[in-house]
């Protein structure tokens, strides 16, 4: 009787081991030794969500003071020194329409006066780091331009470039405006764009969904 138990035991684990294994080779991600531990620091949403009155709310209002603000907190009241080194810019930092001529995404010229490759370098001089939001629908949920087109057409490799021009380091990628069965092949689309830009820093990228 000892016998069979250990036996059934031992094929239990067996199966589990194999089990394992054979879920492990379904996983497939990156190996380019980078994002190995999850992305500390600070983001607009919760608190700011889509606040675009910077006249009535000065200080509340989605912009660039804004993150430079909570940049200059997270340096000074010792955040960044324990590992919160992210400042993530969420929804509604876009203009509603891309470039007519470029076809790139633009920041809002009233809200983000000097651009994102200007806030990405004052948040560096604070040895932190800028993420930003995108979305992989044709708008963002708030709508914004997304980075997926129309008629077969799409703005994944422009817009990992243009984050990679600015300096960005980390991507959050939303999953509105998007047929969820398109999802599986639209995420690593962009996924690969980052990785294509051949900049150092756009690989830090991490890519999640807000559905």
């Amino acid at each position: 009787m000892i016998v069979i138990i250990f036996i059934r035991q031992f094929f239990i684990q067996f199966l589990l081991t194999i089990f394992c294994l054979d879920l492990i080779a379904l996983i497939s991600s990156l190996d380019n030794g980078l994002v190995l531990t999850p992305p500390m620091g600070w983001l607009s949403w919760e608190r700011f969500t889509c606040q675009t009155d910077c006249v009535n709310h000065p200080k509340d209002c989605i912009s660039e003071r804004l993150y430079m603000d909570m940049a200059d907190r997270l340096a000074s009241d010792g955040f960044r020194d324990v590992g919160y080194e992210f400042v993530n810019i969420d929804d509604c930092w876009l203009e509603k329409e891309r470039d007519a001529q470029t076809g790139k995404l633009v920041a809002d010229r009233t809200r983000f006066p000097h651009g994102i490759k200007w806030l990405a370098d004052y948040i560096h001089s604070k040895g932190l780091k800028l993420g930003i939001y995108g979305d992989v629908g044709t708008k963002t949920c708030a709508g914004y331009p997304g980075s997926d087109g129309t008629n077969g057409t799409d703005y994944y490799q422009l817009d990992a470039q243009t984050f990679a021009e600015w300096g960005v380091d980390s991507l959050k990628f939303g999953g509105c405006n998007e047929d969820i069965k398109q999802m599986d092949t639209k995420f690593p689309k962009m996924s690969d764009a980052l990785n294509k830009t051949g900049n150092e820093k756009v690989k830090h990228k991490s890519i999640q969904t807000n559905m």
